[in-house]
């Protein structure tokens, strides 16, 4: 079987990195949240890329997402981890000098009893209520926190990508309040908090979908093309069925081509008779069940045979694609599999 192709242009990823960079001050430096293995995309080969642009700082959700970015990124960066310091991972953080951002008391003696000395950051929760210490438990730990000089204290915002939303102030306000006056790096915008203004630049901004070409924004250069390859066209009669279930019917004479992908590939299956495909300019209508393996398409109003399709790309990205099925770009982002023959472009300097 003919196999689809995913290419990640890391040229574009570095491009909407300094543009992001750009949107903050000389003051504040921008990192990369790195997490998921870069969204999928590969944080071996993107990792790198940043890191000799000038990045410094990178973000991972857990200590073995940590061990992969420190062998790409080599001894100097710093590597924080949004999920802290989990029990067992106390040796991996120490070896490889990884920065647990502690989010509870609990963590807290945990690094302090395991690892003394050893590097940290603190994650404050302003009103999200996932990680974090919550306001009292911080003021109670601060003096010793500050004592032992974090390297920096982060919070998250939970409704950036509404700017309007008064969640943004209200958090802004309260991660002023859980840090005014101590001398500590301060960090609370992803990419939708950069794109609020300066006001939650802070001293470190921490760039992750945006980067990769996605909402919320907007003027992001395309990242991914997901190319389809054609494996069978066949004529289909009024009346006849295509795929599973018989979930399409042709209504009148049809031409089907069957591609290389499927859920198996981290095609969602809401894509069945809702999605649409590209053959250079013009799309076509993705029809049937998706399966593990295939995806069948309406081409009848095309003169010529395609041999493959694009699915994401330039004319179709990643968030338009989650619109479709009801969900987010994070999501159809992420979900690309492992079965696609990946091509990098771009990178070199």
């Amino acid at each position: 079987m003919a196999t689809a192709s995913l290419r990640i242009d890391l040229d574009a990823i570095l491009s909407n990195w300094r543009a992001l960079d750009a949107l903050s001050g000389p003051q504040t430096e921008s990192g990369a949240v790195v997490k998921a293995d870069s969204y999928s995309l590969g944080a071996a080969r993107v990792a790198p890329v940043l890191a000799r642009a000038g990045c410094r700082k990178f973000f991972v959700a857990c200590a073995e997402e940590g061990a992969d970015i420190r062998q790409a990124v080599g001894e100097t960066p710093e590597i924080y981890i949004f999920g802290g310091h989990a029990a067992g991972d106390s040796d991996m953080i120490g070896d490889l000098n990884l920065i647990p951002l502690l989010n509870s008391p609990e963590q807290l003696n945990r690094h302090f009893e395991a690892l003394p000395g050893k590097p940290f950051g603190i994650q404050l929760d302003t009103g999200m209520n996932r990680l974090g210490f919550e306001a009292d438990d911080w003021f109670k730990a601060a003096p010793a926190v500050l004592h032992a000089g974090p390297k920096l204290i982060m919070s998250h915002l939970f409704c950036a990508d509404t700017p309007e939303h008064p969640a943004n102030l209200a958090q802004l306000t309260e991660f002023r309040r859980m840090t005014e006056g101590m001398n500590v790096p301060r960090s609370l915008a992803a990419t939708g908090g950069i794109l609020l203004g300066k006001d939650y630049h802070f001293d470190v901004t921490r760039p992750g979908m945006g980067m990769y070409g996605g909402l919320p924004f907007a003027e992001a250069k395309p990242v991914v093309t997901l190319t389809l390859p054609v494996l069978q066209v066949r004529d289909v009669h009024p009346g006849e069925t295509v795929g599973y279930s018989a979930a399409w019917t042709a209504e009148v004479p049809s031409r089907v081509a069957t591609v290389a992908a499927g859920y198996a590939d981290g095609l969602s299956r809401r894509l069945g008779n809702a999605a649409q495909v590209w053959f250079g300019d013009v799309p076509c209508p993705v029809i049937g069940r998706i399966s593990m393996d295939l995806i069948t398409v309406d081409i009848t109003h095309l003169d010529d045979t395609p041999r493959e399709f694009d699915l994401l790309g330039p004319r179709q990205g990643v968030d338009a694609v989650g619109e479709v099925i009801g969900t987010i770009g994070y999501e159809v982002m992420t979900s690309l599999g492992h079965r696609y023959e990946r091509h990098y472009v771009g990178g070199a300097s």
